[in-house]
This record gives structure tokens, sequence and C-alpha cells, in this order.
């Protein structure tokens, strides 16, 4: 299957990043390269674009992206291609020689080719085994989740991750059918958290989405790792250097903007101090005051851009 994959919000990412001919600039989530073609095309001879995608067979078709569009550049910028997580954005940095990047972008969330992927089991669409990791390497799967994790666990999981109003009877029918025999497909869920769910709650959205989602968060860390790397990513960047993050939920974002709002002003005195003891100061600011979100030309293009959010921030002089 061709590695396909439609960025969101593209030239927004592209203008936040404000891309110099020769910076340095980290596409941490790079998978297809739709973000990374634009920004290698903006850089000169002197420009470095460090790719980062913990999927290999997304890291496969950038590569060949993006060598192709190398090939017809007189000024080819350095291009260097990572196999992990970007939660070793930092150690990537040091090993290349670049600790201090100009721009780094994230783009959140599950790529196209993914969901569309039928042997990944991503999506609720297709009959797949229950799979979910980014990284095949990985040893957790959604199977190991769905046939593992205890009742209290799954619920936990299910009505954090998913914000599932059903997660309490979902995670009950679960640990009831699996006592049977073993939850082996994306239909078999798909069955039990229907079957678990009122009917009039079916109607709006297809029932598995939030559990789905909150399986995936849960299968690759996803949150854990936003929220232990973002800061030190962004910290790490150039005076003036701008880092993008698109998110496609809510508690993604969330994270993203706290993140930023701290970073902007880490002053924890009480309110009622007339000036600030604790000596925290504010390493940049936020460009974006609130989300940019997509374009009704944009939406009607691509059904999955509905829930995108770009918040950037920029690294203080």
């Amino acid at each position: 299957m061709e590695f396909k994959h439609t960025s969101v919000l593209l030239n927004e990412t592209i203008d936040g990043l404000n891309i110099k001919e020769n910076g340095i600039y980290v596409d941490c989530t790079l998978g297809g390269a739709g973000h990374s073609s634009e920004i290698v095309k903006r850089l000169g001879s002197g420009g470095t674009l460090i790719g980062i995608d913990q999927d290999a067979e997304a890291i496969e078709a950038a590569t060949k992206r993006l060598n192709k569009i190398l090939e017809e550049k007189n000024d080819r910028p350095d291009l260097q291609i990572y196999n992990r997580n970007y939660s070793q954005c930092l150690e990537i940095l040091k090993e290349s020689g670049c600790e201090h990047p100009d721009g780094i972008l994230l783009d959140l969330g599950v790529s196209s080719y993914q969901l569309d992927n039928k042997d990944r089991g991503f999506s609720y669409n297709y009959d797949a085994p229950l799979d979910m990791r980014m990284d095949q390497r990985s040893s957790l799967s959604a199977s190991d989740i769905v046939n593992n994790y205890s009742e209290e666990e799954l619920y936990r999981i299910i009505k954090e991750y998913g914000e599932e109003k059903c997660a309490r009877s979902i995670a009950r029918r679960i640990v009831s059918k699996r006592a049977e025999k073993p939850i082996e497909t994306t239909f078999e869920l798909n069955d039990i958290i229907r079957s678990a769910m009122p009917a009039k709650m079916r109607e709006k959205t297809h029932p598995s989405k939030r559990t789905y989602q909150a399986i995936r968060i849960e299968c690759n860390n996803e949150l854990g790792v936003l929220r232990d790397s973002l800061r030190d990513m962004m910290l790490s960047l150039k005076p003036g250097g701008r880092i993008c993050v698109i998110t496609f939920h809510s508690l993604e974002d969330r994270i993203v903007k706290n993140i930023m709002k701290t970073e902007e002003n880490p002053c924890t005195c009480p309110p009622e101090f007339p000036v600030c003891v604790c000596g925290k100061k504010p390493t940049g600011k936020m460009i974006t005051r609130k989300p940019i979100t997509s374009s009704e030309e944009e939406l009607e293009n691509n059904n999955r851009a509905h829930s995108a959010k770009l918040r950037i921030w920029e690294r203080g002089e």
C-alpha cells in the first residue's frame, strides 16, 4: 500500500515556522513528508532538515519523497532522517550536531495512511487484527490492552483518553466477552462496544470512535510522550526559533496550551504579591493566542482536518 497522507494546516504551519534559508528544522512526526517537503523546498545548501518518525513505513516513504525533491535542487540542504520516537528529539539533535534548531514541528495523532491501512488495526471501518502500534517494534498492542487490562484499567483509559460517557459499560462488556474467548479483531470489538451503548448514543458518530482513540493513545503512550518531551523541545530552540504543534483532540491541545502558557508566564507567586519573588522568567511567547483551525476550503477537501488545531510558540531572545 502506498503511503499517502494529506497534511493538515500545511500553509499555516509553514508560515508559522518562519523558515530561514540556512536554518535548522526538525519534523518530529515526519509521516509522508507533507510538511517536510515544503520545508526542504525553502532551504538552501546551508540549511538542515531533520526528520523523525517511529513508523518504519513512514520513514521509507518520506525518504523517497524528500530525496526526489533534493535531486531537483541545486542548493541542496542537509537531510537527516531517524526511525525513532520524537521523545528522543534532544538526543538526535545532539547526535546530529544541531542542538539548537530554528524550528520544530509536531503533527500529532494518527496518519491517513495508518488509518487506511487495514493491517494496522487503527480503524473501526476495516476488519483487522487489533494492533494500533505506530512503532511495529513495540511490544504493547491494542490486543494486549483489550485482552489483559483489568476492568478498572479499561474504564480509566476509555473514560480519560476517550472521554466516553459509556466507559463503564464498555469496559464491563469487554471483560465479559473476553472470558468466553480472546477478542482478536476490530469488528469483534466494534460489536462489543455497540452492544454496551444505548441506541440513542450510537446515532451521531460511530460508537467505536472514542474507545478506539483511547486504546490508541494508551497503546502508544501518546499523551505521556507529549507531556514529557514538549517543554525540553521548546527550550532547545535558538532565540527567535519557533515550534508548531498540530493536535487533533482536546487532551493533546490542553497539554500543549498549558505548557506554552506556563513558559510564557512561569511565575508561581501568589496573585496578591506586589512583585515577583519566585525568580522564574519567561522563556518565550505564544504567537497564537487562540489555535489556528482549518479553512472552509480545507475542510471541504479533507474531512480529517475538522478537529485539527495549530499552536505556535517562539523562543525568547
